[in-house]
């Protein structure tokens, strides 16, 4: 163990990583479980992801404007095409999202088949490397977080279904750069399954304390015993969200 690596300048950052990424996913998760699309997370952060690593197969910057771009235009692709498939065959939707999840993880190993570093940096997006987040990475995605989570509590009913994903798409793409594919869906649907038995005024909030905690447990457990960050986080957001469902089904007996 090692209690020296509880650095609040090492640790700091990846928090704040964290607590953006839960700004908007805490959120946009109740809405996903209430549609019954939980597998859209996954699905819209490998097509980001895809956007990613095609750019940067181009010979573009990992961190660009251009690269930002394309990651972008990749998830709003991919929201426009299930807006329609929800528009056309809403019966089957979740099985659309789990066959397109599928396709971008597939067509990402391709892209990556001939880099020598390509298992690293597939690792690096599915798992992510949220100790290395540095200030630089996170004011673009305070920025947006500060433009969606206001939208999305003031107008998100309104949005319509392709608002929603496109919304939902922005989102994101951000979230999978700073924390990778699996804490993003664990971010998203996680929180929103441990208080789902809870008052609803007090939803929002526990959402957010759970994935809160979470994110503090997971980062210190991992520095303590170094071990991956980003699966310490998983595990931890699994064990809070089960104590804060308990904890209502306790208070509803």
């Amino acid at each position: 163990m090692n209690f020296d690596s509880l650095s609040v300048g090492i640790l700091g950052p990846a928090f704040l990583a964290g607590l953006l990424v839960l700004a908007t996913h805490v959120p946009l998760g109740r809405q996903v479980l209430q549609r019954g699309i939980v597998f859209i997370d996954l699905a819209v952060a490998q097509i980001a992801a895809v956007g990613v690593i095609a750019a940067e197969a181009m010979g573009w910057t990992a961190n660009g404007w251009a690269t930002q771009a394309a990651a972008v235009g990749a998830a709003l692709l991919g929201a426009l095409l299930l807006t329609w498939t929800e528009k056309h065959w809403p019966e089957v939707q979740e099985a659309l999202i789990g066959t397109l999840f599928v396709l971008a993880a597939s067509a990402g190993i391709l892209l990556l088949a001939n880099n020598p570093h390509g298992g690293e940096h597939l690792k690096d997006l599915l798992a992510g490397q949220i100790l290395w987040v540095g200030k630089a990475e996170l004011i673009p995605t305070a920025l947006l977080t500060a433009f969606v989570l206001p939208l999305w509590l003031r107008w998100g009913e309104r949005l319509g279904r392709f608002g929603f994903y496109a919304l939902f798409a922005v989102a994101v793409t951000a979230s999978v750069q700073l924390v990778g594919v699996y804490l993003v869906f664990s971010s998203l649907i996680i929180p929103a399954l441990a208080v789902r038995n809870w008052q609803p005024q007090y939803k929002l909030i526990g959402g957010y304390a759970i994935g809160a905690a979470a994110y503090l447990a997971g980062l210190a457990l991992s520095a303590v015993f170094d071990l991956p960050s980003g699966a310490v986080i998983v595990w931890c957001l699994a064990g809070c969200g089960i104590l804060g469902n308990l904890a209502a089904l306790r208070r509803l007996r």
